[in-house]
């Protein structure tokens, strides 16, 4: 301590009282509260960006557990030769899983009363595990019930309580390809009973999506062929790199598209909601770095004797203003290290103390029932901890900016003239 220069060793004095020292004790202890204002800011940004992050990854999850990674569409509507291209598509090493399909919007229809919209896709139920994981979600029947020409469906657990459905209940899918009648264009029409119900844990697939077999859907949909195929990749995340390497594998008249388009404004409307949320906590720190400036002043008012007599033994303007400068940073940075472990504690840990707050509350926070998920999830990011850290102790050194000026404009004369 004692080798450090004068200016540090002022502002340290200055940033804490001590015991007999009751002329500083209310400055610090306002200091302390700017610092306890900047480490809940900052503790309360990390935890809740990582609650965010949690949410998205979970909600991410849950709907990759149903579309596929990446799709590959033939041009022409049918891709007749879907097993060379999906043996051509397993040759890149990313690549874990390949199945067939088609898809198509219908509406469906239970005791001539209830009509519901839903997407309904054909898929092959040996082939269907290798791109998704709805078949271990099947909370009733089974995806192996799906047999070519016997016209069974599977459909979310939602989708089938609006119906009034229950294992083996007919449903009749209506279709917007009708037949050419000499009455007019009528919906083409079919019965299906249903074999299965899934639980995807997303409303929307949950409330509007439902799977036939592949043939039967062909058969609807007077095709010859898979309309596409569904890939799954090793990491998700890697899913634009793969497409475009795919691109390269297949002919020119097939389209391939990743998840990350498919649901593209999805994750644009996540992306903004953090943006902003990230801009309302800054505020909260913001307000504690500001506290500062109070801080600083009522300081710089209290010490212009001392400012005076520093000046007049040879302190240069520069060095009274890094001595505020060093106290305000100081308390900022203190308080950003202080919420850095705070928060990091917090939502490394949220599994644990959600779960305690509420049995002792005997509270619970997010209902099953409602969120399809029980606990609160947590996914830290240690680049946005780092942002906020960097941010806090920014907002707190522009903070000591004022402060420290008027502190180095004080005029010995003046300063000591009612001393």
């Amino acid at each position: 301590m004692k080798n450090l220069p004068y200016e540090w060793l002022v502002g340290l004095r200055y940033t804490r009282a001590g015991k007999r020292d009751k002329r500083n004790s209310f400055i610090s202890f306002i200091s302390l509260i700017s610092m306890s204002g900047i480490a809940l800011g900052v503790a309360a940004l990390i935890i809740i960006l990582s609650v965010m992050n949690g949410f998205r990854k979970e909600v991410t999850d849950r709907m990759l557990s149903v579309l596929a990674h990446v799709e590959v569409f033939d041009k022409n509507g049918s891709m007749p030769d879907w097993q060379e291209q999906a043996r051509r598509a397993m040759t890149n090493p990313a690549v874990k899983g390949t199945a067939p399909f088609v898809q198509t919007q219908a509406m469906l229809l239970h005791g001539g009363e209830i009509l519901r919209p839903a997407v309904v896709r054909g898929v092959l139920p040996d082939q269907e595990p290798n791109v998704s994981d709805l078949a271990k979600t099947t909370k009733f029947g089974s995806f192996k019930d799906l047999r070519p020409g016997e016209f069974g469906i599977v459909m979310g657990i939602d989708l089938a309580r609006s119906l009034q459905l229950n294992l083996g209940d007919k449903v009749t899918m209506a279709l917007a390809q009708g037949t050419v009648t000499p009455a007019g264009v009528v919906p083409r029409m079919r019965s299906f009973t249903l074999v299965g119900v899934f639980v995807a844990g997303h409303p929307e697939f949950d409330s509007g999506l439902a799977f036939i077999h592949i043939q039967d859907a062909e058969k609807m949909l007077r095709m010859d062929a898979p309309a596409g195929l569904r890939l799954r990749l090793a990491d998700m995340h890697r899913a634009p790199e793969v497409a475009e390497e795919l691109k390269k594998l297949f002919p020119s008249n097939l389209t391939v598209r990743d998840w990350s388009r498919l649901n593209a404004n999805w994750f644009a409307a996540v992306q903004t909601e953090k943006r902003m949320m990230f801009i309302i906590l800054t505020l909260i720190v913001a307000v504690a770095a500001f506290n500062l400036v109070s801080t600083l002043v009522m300081t710089v008012t209290d010490k212009q004797a001392d400012i005076a007599i520093l000046r007049t033994l040879g302190a240069t303007p520069r060095s009274i203003m890094k001595i505020f400068v060093i106290q305000g940073a100081l308390v900022g940075v203190l308080g950003a290290l202080l919420g850095v472990a705070g928060g990091v504690l917090v939502a490394l840990n949220i599994d644990v103390i959600v779960p305690f707050i509420e049995h002792l509350l005997g509270v619970q926070f997010l209902s099953k029932d409602i969120y399809q998920i029980s606990t609160v999830p947590s996914d830290m990011h240690w680049a946005d901890v780092g942002v906020i850290a960097v941010v806090s102790v920014l907002l707190a050194f522009a903070a000591t900016l004022y402060p420290s000026r008027w502190a180095a404009s004080v005029k010995p004369a003046e300063a000591l003239r009612y001393e």
